[in-house]
């Protein structure tokens, strides 16, 4: 089993549309590296669901419901998409800065690769961010 963080704008797909839906292709991933992470995805891997921008903290846990498969959002290329299903709130979530400032977690692909949208966790590192995040003050 792997360990992944998936990052989004709040203001185009937050935590709260994903849990009504239930269940969302991760569609419109168009970086190399973040492809070969979706490709690697298997189906009951735990996801973390990130907000991007202005929040800037993990929300969110899910799951990986189905294995990559073509997105159907690409024009051109070779591009993949993964299922995902929301699973539970991170009621306090955990800031960018709480992660950063982590003895575990400061080595996080989240804070070494900020930019990439799809991106393995440690096993270590997937357990603190849920430590902390089922915690409060962790805002």
């Amino acid at each position: 089993m792997h360990h992944w963080l998936v990052k989004s704008e709040p203001d185009v797909y937050p935590w709260s549309d994903f849990v009504k839906e239930g269940r969302t292709a991760w569609t419109g991933v168009r970086n190399y590296q973040a492809r070969i992470n979706l490709r690697a995805m298997k189906k009951g891997d735990p996801v973390l669901f990130y907000h991007s921008g202005a929040d800037k903290k993990v929300v969110g846990l899910a799951r990986v419901e189905r294995e990559a498969y073509p997105d159907p959002t690409a024009k051109e290329g070779d591009w993949v998409c993964v299922d995902l299903v929301a699973v539970e709130p991170l009621a306090g979530g955990v800031s960018l800065q709480a992660v950063k400032a982590d003895r575990v977690l400061r080595t996080a692909s989240l804070v070494t690769h900020g930019r990439l949208s799809v991106s393995p966790l440690t096993p270590e590192q997937y357990r603190r961010i849920l430590e902390l995040g089922r915690s409060r003050g962790n805002r």
